[in-house]
């Protein structure tokens, strides 16, 4: 996406071949999400190029922001409540995967909850009269119930704290070499897509809750910090890669979007890690 949103499909096998993906796999898969609304495909000739589709820079966006964006430090102390009414099993189950993309804990069924985002901000499947029915307030706890109450019933945190310290258990030693010395860019542009599966798997599913609710020593910090460190120290040469094996039908990627560098926080390249494309 910070390259354009499009890529050709020689492209896209080329860079799929360290990973494992034969031709017949990247076609298949290019064609399912295509066919899903999330890339959109041209052809001149024989040749074929996959664009992102608008719902899928939307979907993008927002995984983007969940992803690389700060969370926010600060609580109010109120929480945005979910009420789902009596709807049919298919659209209360679409309703349900929505909600917890967006971080929600369902407390009971059907009552949904999440500290941090804003009543406004919750947005739900457009379509049919099952999401405009959905009550949507925020609301205080008593002075008889706590926060951490809500955090337990809501969220299994220690099967995700367990993820994310498998997590840095995998990537450290990686961590260590790229410390020790600059990578080339063919194992940059691996070690960056491999990094950033596995976090964004984890990332996705955490609820990313404001830090007063968080366990002491909380494992996504360690994990969040050791992401951006490698990421930072094997973007330059990932996109070096980038830039002399993919390219569009109409020519070489453009140059990556200036907001690519605010990620986690903003990136500080040491100087190990900046590199100059041959």
């Amino acid at each position: 996406m910070p390259r354009g949103g499009a890529i050709s499909l020689g492209s896209l096998i080329k860079l799929a071949a360290p990973f494992g993906l034969n031709e017949r796999l990247v076609r298949t898969a290019t064609a399912r999400l295509a066919l899903e609304g999330w890339v959109q495909a041209r052809r001149v000739g024989k040749l074929s190029e996959y664009r992102l589709s608008g719902a899928g820079r939307e979907r993008f966006a927002d995984a983007t922001q969940r992803i690389y964006g700060d969370s926010n430090a600060h609580w109010s102390g109120r929480w945005t409540l979910v009420v789902l009414p009596a709807m049919p099993a298919a659209a209360r189950h679409r309703l349900r995967k929505e909600l917890t993309w967006q971080g929600f804990g369902e407390l009971a069924s059907g009552v949904f909850a999440h500290p941090d985002v804003p009543a406004q901000g919750v947005e739900l499947p457009l379509g049919g009269a099952d999401s405009s029915a959905a009550l949507i307030f925020e609301a205080r706890l008593s002075a008889h119930g706590t926060p951490a109450q809500l955090v337990e019933l809501g969220w299994d945190l220690a099967d995700l704290a367990k993820r994310y310290r498998r997590f840095v258990r995998r990537f450290e030693p990686a961590a260590a070499a790229l410390r020790a010395q600059p990578v080339d860019p063919a194992s940059g542009f691996v070690l960056r897509t491999l990094l950033i599966h596995e976090y964004r798997r984890l990332h996705l599913r955490d609820p990313l809750l404001p830090k007063r609710l968080l366990p002491a020593n909380w494992p996504g910090h360690l994990a969040a910090e050791l992401c951006r460190e490698m990421y930072a120290r094997v973007f330059a040469a990932s996109e070096c890669h980038l830039s002399s094996v993919a390219a569009q039908l109409d020519g070489a990627l453009p140059p990556p979007d200036p907001s690519v560098m605010r990620r986690f926080g903003g990136l500080r390249p040491t100087a190990r890690a900046r590199s100059r494309c041959a």
